[in-house]
């Protein structure tokens, strides 16, 4: 046990572990910023914007996030050329298919809002660009938060999907030591043990504030 436990093991689960975040935190920026816009995008009731969102959210969910990434990172290098590599494959993946899902949360929020308030913000003498952002916005972020910190747990722990097309990320880089180490009986119990403990400490936070979040603004 002790054997297994050494400098080089918590080093590669280190490397592992940064290609895991780096995977994750870019994929949050963009899915943060980009379903912002479609979110909001979405709430002008576009004919033509509302169905090009509601095709886009209902393929992200229908298909698997497995077969996403299978088709993106085999077929595009056939189809157009565009080698990728595992990393960038999964951070567009997991953007597009968080996009989506947080548009569908920021339309949902933005619903949420009852009708008097926009019928107080024309009484204020308002235009419709100015009630979003001074009334509609500000309500809609307190109930978006804590779901969307939701959505973001499940991205990172989504991660762990990227070692099915090559990326060396943290769970990818424990079965390497694992196999390494294949005549300790205890290798996988210890390696995995570790790999939910990291993720039990990168994703619990993220669960508490959204809890911390839901009972502040409820």
């Amino acid at each position: 046990m002790f054997e297994l436990l050494n400098a080089d093991t918590f080093l590669r689960l280190w490397q592992g572990f940064f290609i895991t975040l780096e995977i994750a935190f870019v994929s949050i920026i963009i899915t943060f910023i980009g379903g912002l816009f479609l979110g909001i995008l979405m709430s002008f009731k576009n004919a033509y914007i509302y169905a090009f969102c509601r095709l886009g959210l209902e393929l992200v969910r229908i298909m698997p996030l497995l077969v996403w990434l299978f088709v993106v990172y085999f077929g595009f290098p056939r189809w157009f050329g565009w080698d990728l590599g595992s990393i960038n494959t999964a951070i567009l993946v997991f953007s597009i298919w968080g996009c989506f899902e947080m548009m569908d949360l920021v339309r949902v929020s933005l619903q949420s809002i009852p009708k008097h308030q926009y019928e107080s913000a024309v009484s204020l003498g308002l235009n419709t660009l100015e009630s979003f952002i001074y009334i509609v916005i500000p309500q809609a972020f307190r109930r978006l938060m804590p779901m969307s910190m939701n959505l973001f747990t499940r991205m990172v722990k989504s991660t762990t999907f990227a070692y099915l097309i090559g990326a060396v990320e943290l769970v990818k880089v424990g079965q390497q030591i694992i196999e390494f180490n294949n005549k300790n009986d205890l290798a996988p119990f210890i390696i995995y043990g570790l790999i939910f403990f990291i993720f039990f400490i990168l994703c619990y936070p993220l669960a508490l504030y959204s809890k911390k979040l839901e009972k502040k603004w409820s």
